[in-house]
């Protein structure tokens, strides 16, 4: 399951420098992965890249950007629902590219 940021949030940036996959990113800002650009999610806050997302499984037991955030807007995200075994996979993959 990838991780969701909700409208509630704050703009506080407690979040993007704790995520170890570089998956979050300031609202209005495009995203890269592989070297590769793609254009911003969202322009009003925050948000998670679900292809990057792996909540934080393979580097520690909860969601980073969850356990710092003030606002408590971390969410899952219910149209990205994966197993552990499948961001175990993701983090493998991940690991192999330039993010």
């Amino acid at each position: 399951m990838a991780l969701l940021i909700t409208n509630e949030c704050i703009n506080c940036s407690a979040c993007e420098p704790v995520c170890p996959n570089s998956a979050i990113y300031e609202g209005g800002i495009s995203w890269k992965l592989d070297q590769k650009s793609f254009e911003t999610l969202c322009n009003d806050h925050f948000f998670i890249v679900p292809e990057k997302c792996t909540e934080c499984v393979g580097f520690h037991n909860e969601p980073q950007c969850a356990a710092v955030c003030p606002a408590d807007c971390i969410i899952i995200d219910p149209d990205n629902v994966e197993s552990k075994e499948e961001l175990i996979i993701k983090k493998g993959k991940l690991d192999f590219i330039h993010l």
